[in-house]
């Protein structure tokens, strides 16, 4: 099975690129809900963050990711303990999902996550889908969908690897500049070039 990597910056609709390829049957892993999911309630993982975090659990049991957040944000050697604790966890679970898809016999499947070109993933991968917008496309999303400030939105979006830095290593770049029918048409003919058997190189 050849997996590959679909990833962007905030805001440039790297989810709703994941949504139209999943609607196309490839299976997407998104490694936001990896990392939600081996931090549930009840999980080894949430135990673990919680010995090293004590009172980062909300009255429910559940994970308070604001307060881990404050914990983690302003200090390296925290963000690092935790990192040290959740990326084996997530790459062991992303693993076992793509084990699982190769046995069915999928012949394709893509890892959606973040920082695949700032962790080097995308060495590993069969090939890289990098999905970017306008900058003003990005800040005016973040503020429909989080209620971000154009200030705030700006200063996110600046401290993120630069999208031409992510282009310059990507196999395939999807422009998202909000026409829908432009998004699916681009979606369309990537998946054809790698159902056709496309290869890195080739």
């Amino acid at each position: 099975m050849r997996v590959f990597g679909l990833t962007g910056n905030i805001g440039t609709g790297k989810s709703t690129v994941a949504r139209l390829f999943a609607e196309r049957g490839v299976p997407v892993i998104d490694a936001d809900q990896v990392a939600r999911e081996v931090v549930a309630p009840g999980t080894p993982g949430l135990a673990e963050v919680v010995a090293r975090f004590p009172g980062v659990l909300t009255a429910q049991g559940e994970l308070d990711r604001k307060a881990l957040a404050a914990r983690v944000f302003t200090d390296a050697q925290e963000r690092a303990a935790l990192n040290a604790i959740l990326h084996p966890l997530i790459g062991r679970e992303v693993r076992a999902r793509l084990d699982r898809l190769a046995a069915r016999g999928q012949p394709l499947a893509l890892y959606e996550a973040a920082l695949i070109v700032e962790n080097g993933l995308h060495h590993g991968l069969d090939g890289l889908i990098v999905v970017t917008a306008p900058v003003e496309e990005q800040v005016r999303r973040l503020a429909l969908r989080d209620g971000m400030a154009e200030a705030e939105a700006r200063s996110r979006i600046a401290a993120q690897l630069a999208a031409h830095e992510k282009t310059k290593v990507a196999d395939f770049v999807i422009e998202n500049t909000g026409a829908p029918e432009l998004l699916r048409a681009q979606v369309a003919r990537v998946l054809d070039t790698l159902r056709a058997n496309w290869q890195r190189g080739g």
